[in-house]
């Protein structure tokens, strides 16, 4: 007589369970990788036809946040994480980047003395 497990989904065996994966599909990295693309063509036109002014390096800064919002999100897949992981994540970035803005204006506000 032959003592076989027979396969009940439910039934947890540790030598031959496997688990569930969920699958976001490939389609949404496609979609972030065009738009990042098509960003990265708006900044190497901005570079090579306006001038160098504030108002480039401006653009340049805002267009690389926005760049980084879609890599975070979809290649270190922060948008399918619970949203106090991704506030723990961002707050400390928030702190550093408003830690940063003060020190270059508190540096700028001492250079004109």
């Amino acid at each position: 007589m032959s003592h076989s497990i027979e396969k009940d989904p439910n039934v947890y065996v540790p030598e031959t369970y496997v688990p569930h994966v969920e699958s976001h599909g490939t389609s949404g990295i496609w979609k972030t990788f065009w738009i990042l693309l098509a960003l990265t063509i708006i900044d190497v036109v901005f570079y090579f036809t306006f001038p160098p002014e504030m108002w480039r390096n401006i653009i340049f800064i805002l267009l690389g946040i926005v760049k980084a919002y879609f890599i975070i999100g979809d290649f270190m897949h922060m948008k399918h994480e619970k949203s106090y992981l991704a506030a723990g994540i961002l707050l400390p970035v928030a702190f550093i980047f408003a830690l940063i803005m003060a020190l270059m204006q508190e540096g700028y506000m001492l250079s004109t003395y």
